[in-house]
């Protein structure tokens, strides 16, 4: 950041470890006088830093505890972000992951991909998600690895790159698509020769630094998908 004030400095560099995933949302940033030793500055510099970070949303100031990586805060998303484990289990079913590929790419112009605005490389998994003996969902995800680099070091052969994400990074903005399809022979074949399916798809974003792109397709049959509205809402 050339030409910025050190408490700018000092915002970007914590900004950076919060959207990146290394401080996922609870994790105690270090304490002022922390900050204070490692760039050399006044407590009225650090302060105004954290400040900015809290003004941000990207940190929550707990009296007498230190402030925290703040969890998501969503005022109007139509659908929840959902932890698909958590609904298979909910079910009294046993969950399992099956990872079908993994690789990393450049990005393209346009497509899905195109609202996450990525800057350099993708992380690309494929996946099926398992209730019991059968299949639940087929799961194509990208990750935006100049947002969460972190992400190119997980092969996400036993967790599901969403559950991790919702472990590792808060968003604050997510877009949801739904539509009915005929599945092609392939993704038919996937989910135990679905003749009509549901396909969910979501972008989110960290402070309009774009995160993920994911496309889940469910077996019509085996999915109800709900909205919770609030006065007022858009």
């Amino acid at each position: 950041m050339s030409g910025a004030s050190l408490h700018q400095r000092i915002t970007a560099d914590l900004g950076g470890e919060i959207r990146s995933g290394a401080w996922p949302p609870g994790h105690r940033i270090p304490f002022e006088h922390e900050l204070m030793a490692r760039y050399g500055c006044a407590r009225a510099t650090v302060n105004k830093a954290v400040h900015a970070l809290a003004v941000q949303g990207l940190v929550e100031r707990r009296r007498k505890a230190g402030t925290f990586v703040a969890a998501p805060h969503i005022t109007s998303a139509v659908l929840q972000i959902p932890d698909i484990r958590a609904e298979i289990e909910s079910r009294g079913q046993r969950y399992a992951w099956a990872r079908l590929a993994w690789r990393i790419r450049p990005a393209r112009p346009g497509g899905d991909e195109a609202p996450l605005d990525p800057a350099g490389d993708l992380l690309q998994v494929k996946g099926l998600h398992i209730a019991g003996a059968r299949p639940f969902a087929l799961e194509e995800r990208l990750i935006n690895l100049a947002a969460v680099p972190k992400a190119a070091d997980c092969e996400f052969k036993h967790v599901a790159p969403g559950a991790w994400l919702l472990a590792h990074v808060a968003w604050t903005e997510a877009r949801h698509e739904i539509s009915a399809i005929n599945p092609d022979p392939e993704t038919a074949a996937a989910l135990s020769h679905a003749r009509a399916c549901l396909v969910l798809k979501r972008w989110t974003w960290r402070q309009q630094a774009g995160i993920t792109f994911a496309r889940q397709v469910f077996a019509a049959e085996t999915i109800e998908l709900t909205a919770r509205f609030t006065p007022g809402g858009p």
